[in-house]
């Protein structure tokens, strides 16, 4: 049974670059844009709702992260990501500095 996006949005957990890179090297994450719900997109995963997740793609709101991410993330591995696990696949988001 898959999980409800209300429950899905209970699992989101912060991440580091550092702690992410296994996942990236496996081929099994993917950078989801601030623009969506992070909890909604996993939710499209779980479902496989192809036809949502291909717009997403070809929209470029969803994927692979790109080199040049990759390079910026390795040169911070502090970096902070918001987190959601949908097996195999690591769900993430960047996180934007806050400033007090």
């Amino acid at each position: 049974m898959i999980a409800s996006k209300e429950e899905l949005a209970l699992t989101i957990d912060e991440s580091e670059w550092s702690w992410l890179r296994a996942h990236l090297e496996r081929g099994g994450l993917i950078l989801v844009d601030d623009s969506l719900d992070l909890a909604e997109a996993a939710l499209k995963v779980a479902e496989d709702d192809i036809a949502t997740i291909e717009q997403w793609i070809n929209d470029g709101k969803i994927g692979k992260p790109s080199a040049k991410q990759i390079h910026s993330w390795n040169d911070d591995v502090t970096k902070k990501f918001s987190m959601l696990i949908i097996s195999p696949y690591v769900l993430i988001q960047e996180r934007l500095p806050t400033f007090h």
